[in-house]
């Protein structure tokens, strides 16, 4: 039980040369796209549910990962890349694209916070790699882009209340970003766990 709770793992893996301090350029480059990639990917994997002003998508299980998987600085360039891939290309969950569509969303406070999500995930797994260990890293992060997302939204959209805000834009995806964390945090343990000792 003890083992379970611990936040610190026991081992060494292979996955954790993906990590800025450990990785050679061309893997840490390598790393920075893929993420950036990936998130992109995971914005259209998405739900939109009437009258939501935010839609649910699996966005934040890339930067939870990113963070976990790349480090802190890494997690950071590549949640940085997706936002500037933005500026060009409609990689968010809309359709749009460029500053004046990323600035106008009800959603622009989540986006924005995803570079500092990954660099704190990233900055706490250094050291907690266990399962418990990554799901609170995540957790610290999720904390840090709701807390940005409600604030965003709460002018964005005009709402009459702090509480309509903090419903719409955190109450509501409790439940569903909590699955992303544990989902997350299972298959960094799983991959870490696959590789273990071979690093």
């Amino acid at each position: 039980m003890s083992g379970l709770l611990s936040l610190r793992s026991s081992y060494t893996a292979l996955v954790d040369s993906l990590r800025e301090e450990r990785a050679s350029v061309l893997v840490q480059a390598m790393g920075v796209v893929g993420f950036a990639l990936l998130t992109a990917l995971a914005a259209k994997v998405q739900f939109r549910v009437y009258l939501w002003e935010v839609p649910i998508t699996l966005q934040t299980a890339a930067v939870y990962a990113s963070g976990l998987y790349l480090g802190w600085r890494n997690g950071l360039l590549a949640q940085a890349l997706y936002l500037a891939l933005g500026l060009v290309a409609p990689v968010f969950a809309g359709d749009g694209y460029g500053a004046t569509y990323l600035f106008g969303i009800a959603s622009a406070g989540y986006l924005l916070s995803y570079p500092a999500a990954a660099a704190v995930i990233g900055a706490l797994s250094k050291r907690w790699k266990a399962f418990s260990g990554s799901t609170l890293a995540s957790l610290g992060g999720a904390a840090l882009i709701f807390a940005c997302g409600v604030v965003w939204l709460h002018y964005a959209a005009g709402h009459a209340t702090w509480m309509e805000s903090i419903d719409k834009g955190f109450l509501r995806f409790i439940a569903i970003d909590l699955l992303k964390v544990l989902g997350v945090g299972l298959l960094y343990s799983g991959t870490r766990s696959l590789t273990q000792g071979d690093a």
